[in-house]
């Protein structure tokens, strides 16, 4: 059963540097039941927020990127409040911060990406980027929601920019070309947790932004894919759609007809099968947190991570 104050869309983005493999899955609140639809296209991000706006009632949006920095860097750069900074990013003082470092000594503070791109071995290693930033541990580019978990690995450190497993040029896209646009334009939107508490802030403004991750929801499902050869293959996403199915049976999500054929089908056999299998993932794990199946997960008590860092929505705080 839903519960009042509830948002009438719940939606996740899984996220890519390249707009055809960033792909939204939505659940539409009617009747007191959400009902999920197949993942969609984001479409061109300049005329994101007006698309959402006009939907009817609140939303909550989940990105597949970090949204927070590391409490090391932040500290070591001067910086208070992550959300304070974000609309500056780029801009200013902060002007070269989205360009990525082409050199080890183009590294900086306020130029903290690296590297542009992939060189012979040796030429460009992690070790630069912590040089360049005055650290000496990958770790200290971790945040403490990034860190290895029981249920999987730890995430790539924020400012590297090359392997298939980095995350910093998919941040640079949703920071510069998504949120810090939000706030400069006076979306009324608010980014948990750093505003406030996910239910706090679903009651007071249009649009909640979260962090979400699909490898975390994974374990919340009880989905196995190594086994199969993992998510890229079909048959490893057709091997998990009975856990999938059962899972919204049991919390009483309705699946669109098209998307309950995608999930038995494993998505399909076209590139973007992995990408649209983790818009779904994303958004039944965001679903279990708003129907009260399981805690947004924020660690209580750490101002690092509500000023600086940030969390996953879901990740349960160890």
């Amino acid at each position: 059963m839903t519960r009042a104050g509830q948002p009438h869309l719940v939606a996740h983005a899984d996220w890519s540097t390249n707009a055809e493999g960033r792909w939204l899955a939505r659940a539409i609140l009617a009747d007191g039941r959400y009902r999920a639809l197949c993942a969609e296209p984001v479409g061109p991000l300049e005329s994101f927020w007006k698309r959402i706006e006009a939907e009817v009632g609140t939303a909550l949006l989940g990105f597949d990127f970090p949204i927070g920095l590391p409490r090391a860097y932040a500290k070591r750069s001067g910086i208070d409040e992550f959300v304070a900074l974000l609309p500056r990013l780029g801009e200013q003082g902060w002007a070269r911060f989205y360009e990525v470092a082409r050199t080890a000594d183009e590294i900086a503070a306020r130029q903290p990406f690296y590297p542009h791109s992939a060189r012979r071995k040796g030429e460009v290693e992690r070790r630069h980027l912590l040089a360049g930033l005055g650290l000496q541990e990958t770790t200290q580019l971790l945040r403490r929601c990034d860190r290895k978990t029981a249920a999987r690995n730890a995430a790539c450190m924020l400012f590297w920019t090359i392997g298939p497993n980095q995350v910093g040029k998919a941040a640079i896209v949703g920071w510069r070309d998504l949120l810090a646009p939000a706030l400069r334009q006076g979306v009324d939107l608010a980014i948990w947790p750093f505003h406030g508490a996910l239910n706090d802030l679903i009651a007071r403004h249009r649009i909640v932004v979260a962090e979400t991750y699909p490898g975390e929801v994974y374990g919340h499902l009880g989905l196995e894919l190594r086994s199969w050869g993992g998510k890229q293959e079909q048959s490893a996403r057709r091997a998990n759609a009975a856990r999938l199915l059962d899972w919204a049976a049991a919390a009483g999500i309705d699946l669109d007809a098209s998307l309950r054929a995608e999930i038995d089908d494993g998505f399909g056999t076209t590139p973007s099968g992995d990408h649209r299998f983790d818009a779904v993932v994303g958004l039944f794990g965001m679903l279990n947190v708003v129907l009260g199946r399981r805690p947004s997960g924020e660690p209580a008590g750490d101002e690092d991570v509500r000023r600086i860092e940030g969390w996953i929505l879901g990740q349960t705080a160890g």
